[in-house]
């Protein structure tokens, strides 16, 4: 068997437990994987990233920062959009096939030893989450990395990456997700995310309500950890249109930065952007020390967030974007009117059930002149008829498309008869990792032809 199914193999293993929609509150269950594999989440600093909105794509502008100081890095994110390995990275790059399944090597035989304990006292074995942390963890520490940029699974204080020590707690905007496991007030997913914050960290905020603020205030303060937040203690100065992106002047904590070049569009990745500077600031020279002009250049020009407004089709222009709540549509959509100059916007959507699918259409229906209703690839994916009657009711066209590849022949179809028109695919990040392997597969960067 060669590495690549060795890997494939690991993945198989995985999808055999709970899925990632299971979660229990029981952060102990990994510790005790990891106290039996001597903590290997303890062999290096981390940086540890929470929020409702925006959290991979600041953590992919960290992870590019730290590695540009020279720093070996490891980067843990979800979900993956084409292959499992993406989750995991090592110096930028997805973990390679044989460490995975090396590590994975390594955590089985104590993965039958808790799996046992758990069955044992009634409890359920470990899920697909709480391993897959185990195993980006024993990745990270066997490359070795020097800085490992986490991304929470879900919530915070009882999600599995929590066994992590946070030197960094990084917060994006906390916006109304998953309320059914994080609590039905911003307050209250607050309080499950400021669990991330630990003793004598230091702590970096996007803006928040003022609800979610004095939230993660109160919790800096029990943890003696200084905190820092967006628009008091660092700020996006200007941003304005560049080729490819934009151009920033960023507040950090440490300097003020000048014609900062960010080649991602929309105004929401700037704020990011100022969020990703202060938590390397505040990681690397303790928020005292600016960033040298050639490391913050080099490390933003290398940022990269796919499935975030990711151009992959020409004549047509098709780009695509995950949106896959009512936030990240609206980010969406501002970035859409502020960054293109497109008259129609064809609208490839497909989303989850569980999510607030009408609370998305409205965002979208503000700026969509067509929709092409289509689903996820998954179980959990809404009905593309009743998709459908969401935009028909907010007033937009829309027509029902049995699956993904029917409905983006039809959105590029009617697109490539106006130079004035393109699409963009969202609603679900399955939905935007499928189309990103179809735009490769087809080549829609080639134009369109019938």
């Amino acid at each position: 068997m060669n590495d690549r199914e060795r890997a494939d193999a690991v993945y198989a293993e995985l999808l055999k437990r709970q899925g990632e929609r299971w979660v229990q509150p029981r952060v102990e269950r990994t510790r005790r994987v990891l106290e039996l594999l001597d903590d290997p989440q303890r062999t290096y600093r981390v940086v540890h990233i929470t929020g409702t909105n925006g959290k991979t794509s600041t953590a992919r502008m960290i992870e590019s920062l730290v590695r540009a100081h020279g720093l070996r890095t490891g980067l843990f994110t979800s979900p993956h959009l084409e292959r499992f390995t993406e989750r995991i990275m090592i110096d930028g790059q997805p973990a390679d096939d044989g460490a995975v399944a090396d590590a994975w090597d390594e955590i089985e035989p104590f993965l039958d030893i808790v799996d046992g304990e758990l069955t044992g006292a009634g409890d359920a074995p470990l899920t697909f989450f709480e391993i897959l942390t185990v195993l980006a963890f024993v990745v990270a520490a066997d490359a070795p990395v020097d800085v490992l940029v986490l991304e929470v699974g879900m919530g915070g204080s009882w999600d599995s990456t929590n066994t992590a020590d946070g030197d960094v707690a990084v917060f994006a905007p906390i916006a109304m997700d998953h309320a059914d496991r994080l609590g039905d007030t911003i307050e209250k997913i607050a309080t499950v995310k400021s669990g991330i914050i630990k003793d004598g960290a230091a702590v970096v905020s996007a803006r928040q309500t003022p609800e979610a603020e004095r939230v993660l205030r109160t919790a800096a303060a029990a943890h003696g950890a200084t905190i820092a937040f967006e628009g008091d203690e660092f700020a996006l100065v200007e941003q304005r249109l560049a080729v490819g992106g934009q151009q920033l002047v960023v507040r950090g904590l440490g300097g003020t930065y000048e014609a900062v070049y960010l080649p991602l569009y929309g105004a929401h990745q700037g704020f990011n952007a100022a969020l990703a500077i202060a938590a390397v600031e505040s990681l690397i020279g303790e928020a005292a020390a600016s960033i040298p002009a050639d490391i913050l250049t080099e490390g933003l020009a290398e940022a990269t967030s796919p499935g975030r407004l990711q151009l992959v089709g020409t004549a047509p222009t098709v780009l695509v974007d995950a949106a896959h709540n009512p936030h990240g549509a609206h980010a969406l959509v501002t970035a859409l009117r502020e960054s293109f100059d497109f008259d129609e916007w064809g609208v490839v959507f497909g989303v989850f059930a569980d999510k607030d699918a009408a609370g998305i259409v409205a965002e979208l229906a503000t700026i969509a002149t067509r929709v092409f209703a289509t689903a996820p690839e998954s179980e959990r994916a809404q009905d593309p008829d009743a998709t459908a009657d969401l935009v028909e009711a907010a007033g937009v066209p829309v027509t029902v498309h049995r699956d993904l590849d029917d409905a983006v022949e039809a959105a590029r179809e009617w697109a490539a008869a106006s130079d004035r028109r393109a699409v963009v695919i969202a609603g679900s990040i399955v939905l935007a990792g499928s189309a990103i392997t179809l735009a490769k597969e087809e080549d829609w960067k080639s134009g369109w032809s019938s």
